[in-house]
């Protein structure tokens, strides 16, 4: 997808000084960052905060929405069916209780299967897909079907092997195929190649578990996993580009892409995140959280409309299709879940009071 080069913000709708204000916030942090903004195909901003423009992040489960344009894509195409059971296409996956799960429960973080057994455990075999499956194959629900409870890896291979199953492509192929080739994304890839290492971001982890964190996602062999829920590599002007490309109908139609993100969870707390998260079918949505200490990344601002998904409060990317806005903010930082949730929200809501 072609844009139209940088614009001056008030030409494409934007006050200049807001802007700015969102621009020192990141800047105040004094961490490695990128942040991208467009309206319309045009570029409003896209600055760098120490590193290049180019600079590869790693998305964390900002990653989620890519793998749930290739589900609804095979669902256009008819090879899929968001009502079927997950065990219609992979037979194995009906062990212990699971037989009953819909693709769409489990794009909705219904299933129950918020992980396959531990989180700690999905993240050490988060690198291996033949483990990730076996696990996933053998695990038991964690709650009822139909309990909001976020999954954030096992969502990514129960989908990701649907997708190979019903296509006959793994889902590195079918990101290609049906997301980057489409819009031209030179700077996005689900597992990173050896040959772009030296683009790398290194994560930079805080808390008790830190080191822990560091170890495991600075290294070569994660990066270059194919870990789908949470393990695409870009830079901000790509994944920006991603939901531009979803607000002008370039990845799916728009009666696909109204489906995807109807609301699927009003006010229920999600056991995963203790909190009321507004869910659709792979996306979280926006709008004001009513609930006292509940801040929504996308903005406390954005419409109910918004679409986008949070990574780990360390990288954002969202639609708003009111304001006909795509952002993207992406940094290196994690572990300060309250701290980090308050920034991404505060600096999504100067962009967006910026826009006139």
């Amino acid at each position: 997808m072609e844009f139209g080069g940088s614009w001056d913000p008030t030409d494409a709708g934007f006050d200049p000084d807001r802007l700015a204000e969102a621009i020192g916030l990141v800047e105040r942090r004094e961490g490695i960052a990128q942040l991208c903004v467009v309206r319309e195909g045009r570029v409003v901003l896209d600055r760098s905060f120490g590193c290049s423009p180019n600079a590869l992040f790693w998305l964390f489960s900002a990653s989620k929405p890519y793998l749930a344009v290739v589900i609804h894509q095979l669902v256009e195409s008819g090879r899929l069916h968001l009502d079927d059971a997950v065990a219609a296409y992979w037979p194995e996956f009906a062990q212990n209780g699971k037989r009953e799960i819909t693709v769409r429960e489990v794009l909705r973080h219904r299933s129950g299967l918020s992980h396959a057994g531990s989180f700690l455990g999905d993240a050490r075999a988060m690198g291996d897909w033949e483990r990730s499956l076996r696990r996933i194959e053998e695990a038991k629900p964690r709650w009822p079907i139909g309990t909001v409870a976020y999954s954030p890896l096992a969502f990514g291979f129960v989908l990701a092997e649907v997708a190979r199953r019903c296509s006959g492509l793994p889902i590195d192929e079918l990101v290609r195929q049906g997301v980057l080739e489409p819009l031209a994304l030179g700077d996005t890839y689900l597992g990173l190649p050896a040959e772009q290492w030296g683009r790398h971001v290194p994560i930079k982890a805080s808390g008790a578990a830190g080191p822990f964190f560091q170890s495991v996602l600075n290294r070569r062999s994660t990066r270059a996993a194919l870990v789908p829920a949470a393990g695409i590599s870009a830079t901000a002007r790509d994944l920006a580009t991603f939901y531009q490309g979803l607000l002008v109908g370039a990845l799916l139609d728009p009666e696909t892409l109204a489906i995807a993100v109807e609301p699927s969870s009003e006010g229920e707390l999600d056991r995963t995140a203790r909190l009321p998260i507004r869910w659709s079918q792979g996306f979280q949505l926006g709008g004001p959280r009513w609930l006292e200490g509940a801040v929504s990344q996308l903005g406390s601002l954005s419409s109910p409309r918004t679409f986008g998904h949070n990574g780990s409060n360390c990288c954002m990317g969202w639609a708003d299709p009111d304001r006909r806005i795509a952002y993207a903010y992406l940094t290196n930082r994690v572990g300060r879940p309250t701290l980090d949730a308050h920034h991404h929200a505060a600096v999504a809501d100067k962009v967006l009071a910026a826009a006139l």
